[in-house]
């Protein structure tokens, strides 16, 4: 018996991964499936015919952020994809910025009512929604959960906006009560802090950031990933209500 055990296979992981089609999302789905991982994406867009990654349509769940009704209806969703009821990860990595002429920065003034409420919605009560509505499922896997702040959250930023830095100074508080609450369940909440990383949502100008970082060079998306799988292992055990700066240097 004892032999059968230790020759048994290693369960499979699960990760439930919002915004997971470009930049630091994808680069995470690549860095946890090269690992065994099964990843399950959420994104707005249905699957794509041509999905590269194993399983397409079964690890995949459309929903829109920013509507909670929609939100609520994927919670349920993804709970019946989890034929074992365990959830071993959530990353919620998905955030919206809402942009004025040209791309240009909107300030607390300028930003319509309408755009914080939608803001907010994605950026910070998506995240608490998913992780209440599949604590179930993350107790179950002594699972961990990982949010995606960004380093617009601590300090006024010269293009993030006001709506988007706000949501995400609010989410780093959050991590710190959501470590406190789902500590006891043997949860782990933990948040990372991108700083200029080069994906394609860059802004022009970044460049003169990129001449004042102490590290002088942009991050890359491999980079973050590897930060949140870190958190998402036993590598990161004793870690919790943390939130890690991936910023070449940028908050010292």
């Amino acid at each position: 018996m004892e032999r059968d055990r230790a020759n048994a296979p290693a369960e499979r992981r699960t990760l439930l991964l919002t915004g997971a089609s470009r930049g630091i999302g994808h680069a995470t789905v690549k860095r946890f499936a090269s690992a065994g991982w099964r990843v399950i994406a959420c994104s707005r867009q249905p699957v794509p015919e041509n999905c590269p990654w194993d399983a397409g349509g079964d690890n995949h769940v459309q929903v829109d952020l920013a509507d909670p009704a929609d939100t609520l209806r994927a919670i349920g969703e993804i709970k019946s994809r989890l034929a074992d009821g365990r959830l071993h990860a959530l990353v919620n990595n998905a955030g919206i910025s809402p942009k004025g002429p040209g791309g240009a920065r909107l300030s607390a003034i300028e930003t319509p009512i309408e755009d914080w409420a939608t803001v907010f919605q994605v950026n910070f009560f998506a995240p608490i929604m998913l992780a209440r509505g599949l604590i179930d499922e993350l107790r179950a896997a002594k699972g961990a959960v990982v949010n995606v702040t960004s380093i617009a959250g601590g300090r006024v930023h010269p293009f993030a906006g006001a709506a988007y830095a706000t949501s995400k100074a609010a989410l780093a508080a959050l991590t710190r009560e959501m470590a406190a609450d789902f500590g006891p369940f043997g949860v782990r909440v933990n948040a990372i802090s991108p700083g200029e990383i080069d994906t394609s949502i860059l802004s022009p100008g970044t460049e003169k950031i990129v001449e004042t970082l102490p590290m002088r060079r942009l991050g890359t998306p491999d980079e973050v990933a590897k930060a949140i799988y870190f958190l998402c292992t036993d590598a990161s055990a004793y870690v919790t209500g943390a939130e890690l700066h991936i910023n070449g240097g940028q908050h010292v």
